[in-house]
């Protein structure tokens, strides 16, 4: 194995990648972290290029301990973005834009050291790395079961049971990771899952466990079918209604629609004045509004499932007749007007001058008669 080697790292285990913490290097050298990595059979590995300059001119990667042309994998050209394969490739190599090996499909015969030379243009930096590749037996996928599958928002329940023998389940609602929290109950084993109110979001339950960390192992996924609704009734109207009121004169058409959230589908019923009328759809048209069509209307939404209800009235009435208005009225000219301001001045005076003179003369008249010299 690799001789510079100092103790055995600690893995983790990546979809797709397969990675550990190596040993850092001095400042400034290139090195292949992790310096040893295992592997699974049929699974990508990675083998990473840590510390690497960015002036870099080419990465190239090779079997074995030396960088030499016989045991050359693969490189990778930044400068121009091209790259090059040697007497090592498979086919399942390759050299990514940060320096990276990437395996696809690990084989068992893919382990033994690889050596990276990194060419800066003032010289070349060699790192050594150890890759063990090991077939792994994955644990059988778990099986699930449901209580029920059809459910009412907000009313109905649902308990599932992950059939396993692991111990990290994992559950997943609409292909989400889910907890235990104030409308779900994980067990304590972690292999029962009890939704207290469903919603119409829960669209599929399905559980999964770990055999390697972060590689999961899923189990078949159960639709639910969550009925709900009539959230809310929407309705629109030509002519328009204005403050619960649609105008229409006699004869005109009129369009009436309905619409609502809901599942499944939701009934209408409309009642004019009353009375169930037999229109059953969404959209009703009145071609020609006579009188007897006029009056309060209700559209009802109704859920079978939920045997929930609810509906929107408005009133049509008859629009009223305009009745036009002709002006009798006559015209004055300019000259006529001044005219008629002066005379209607004058004759304001005139009159004035007759009241006060009719004023003074009563008063006076009085005066006289209470006179004691003039009655002798």
């Amino acid at each position: 194995r690799n001789p510079w080697r100092v103790h055995q790292c600690p893995w983790r285990w990546l979809p797709g990648r397969l990675l550990a913490r190596g040993i850092l290097q001095a400042s400034g050298q290139i090195y292949i972290s992790p310096d040893s990595l295992t592997g699974l059979k049929g699974f990508r590995t990675i083998l990473i290029l840590e510390n690497a300059t960015e002036d870099a001119r080419e990465y190239s990667w090779h079997r074995g301990t030396n960088g030499t042309a016989d045991n050359f994998i693969v490189s990778y050209k930044p400068p121009s973005h091209s790259w090059q394969t040697g007497p090592m490739y498979s086919g399942r190599e390759n050299v990514t834009k940060m320096g990276d090996l990437t395996i696809r499909r690990s084989e068992l015969n893919d382990t033994g050291n690889y050596t990276m030379r990194v060419d800066t243009g003032n010289g070349t930096q060699t790192a050594t790395g150890w890759l063990e590749v090991q077939a792994y037996r994955l644990r059988t996928a778990p099986d699930i079961w449901a209580n029920a599958s059809s459910l009412v928002e907000d009313m109905d329940s649902v308990a599932a049971i992950c059939y396993t023998n692991a111990t990290n389940v994992k559950w997943y609602v609409d292909y989400v990771q889910v907890s235990s929290n104030d409308r779900m109950t994980i067990s304590p084993d972690l292999k029962t899952l009890v939704i207290h109110r469903v919603s119409r979001y829960d669209r599929t339950l399905h559980c999964a466990i770990e055999s390697i960390p972060e590689i999961l192992q899923r189990s078949e996924i159960i639709s639910l079918t969550v009925n709900y609704g009539p959230d809310s009734v929407w309705l629109s109207t030509s002519p328009d209604i204005f403050k619960g009121v649609l105008s229409a004169k006699i004869g005109s058409q009129v369009m009436m629609e309905c619409s609502a959230t809901s599942k499944p589908s939701p009934r209408y019923q409309w009642i004019h004045n009353g009375s169930l009328l037999s229109f059953s759809e969404a959209s009703v048209t009145l071609p020609s509004l006579t009188l007897e069509q006029t009056g309060r209307y209700r559209c009802v939404v109704g859920n079978p499932v939920t045997q929930l209800t609810m509906y929107r009235e408005f009133q049509i009435q008859q629009q009223p007749q305009h009745i036009p208005v002709v002006n009798k009225g006559f015209y004055i000219s300019g000259a006529k007007v001044v005219w008629l301001i002066v005379f209607t001045v004058l004759g304001g005076v005139y009159v004035c001058g007759i009241l006060i003179y009719a004023l003074v003369s009563h008063f006076s008249t009085r005066c006289l008669a209470k006179s004691p010299w003039l009655r002798t």
